[in-house]
């Protein structure tokens, strides 16, 4: 008897793609060579959506700048990684003082660094590995000078920062940040509106506080200080026009 095991269109292309890769003479393969998508959903529309306010308020600060702001993309510190199935990357990373450009994934001996930061959105299913596995690879592997984890549904938080090859936790200032060196930025947990969902999420801000705000959220204060000018110079007007009407001078006459 003869069983036909069924498996998605997503996992056959990755075994297919990996058995062409072990077929490959042995090199250093590129990012054109190694699979970028293992076609898995993120945990829930929440981290999707908090996912997108990091990259997006980070990609308008550093706009015009040699960073790179990635997200949902694996990352190859090395080719046993291809051996071995571990395709996974980080949640969030940046990347400072490389070319920002398109990218498939991460390759660090393509790229000559890892990520300068990252952060893992905790879910159920990946809490202990984002609080130990990932950690080590981080840690020990990647070298990533800091690293922070987030969970969108509980709030809970935590930074390190790469200290003399090991992990110190990060400690939250007098406003309740996490702060990064490395980015001169803050983490922060703010409770508002984003995408018509009022929520608490997490942001980034100066280090004196003040939201990176998104482009937006740019454009909605322009156009509320533009209305709040447009006020004051109407009112002004019509300061004006009754100081002329006390003095028995008719406004539209002088004009």
């Amino acid at each position: 008897m003869y069983y036909i095991q069924t498996i998605s269109k997503n996992t056959f292309s990755l075994y297919v793609m990996k058995k062409k890769l072990l077929d490959i003479t042995p090199k250093l393969l590129t990012e054109n060579d190694l699979p970028y998508s293992d076609g898995l959903p993120m945990e829930s529309q929440k981290h999707v959506m908090q996912l997108q306010l990091l990259m997006d308020t980070l990609k308008e600060h550093y706009k015009d700048q040699n960073v790179y702001v990635g997200g949902n993309m694996f990352v190859y510190f090395s080719p046993d990684q291809v051996k071995t199935e571990d395709f996974k990357g980080p949640d969030f990373f940046v990347a400072l003082n490389v070319t920002n450009r398109l990218r498939k994934s991460w390759v660090v001996w393509e790229e000559g660094k890892g990520p300068d930061l990252v952060i893992e959105l905790l879910s159920k299913s990946t809490k202990k590995i984002d609080q130990n596995e990932k950690k080590w690879i981080y840690q020990d592997k990647l070298k990533v000078s800091e690293y922070f984890w987030y969970d969108p549904w509980t709030g809970e938080w935590a930074g390190f920062r790469l200290t003399e090859g090991a992990y110190e936790s990060i400690q939250e200032d007098q406003d309740n940040h996490l702060i990064s060196r490395k980015l001169n930025l803050a983490l922060c947990q703010w409770e508002g509106l984003y995408q018509d969902v009022d929520s608490t999420w997490l942001r980034w801000c100066d280090t004196e506080g003040n939201l990176l705000l998104l482009l937006s959220e740019k454009e909605r204060h322009r156009a509320n200080i533009e209305h709040l000018r447009a006020n004051q110079e109407r009112q002004r007007a019509d300061r004006l026009a009754e100081q002329l009407k006390n003095l028995g001078v008719n406004p539209d006459d002088s004009l």
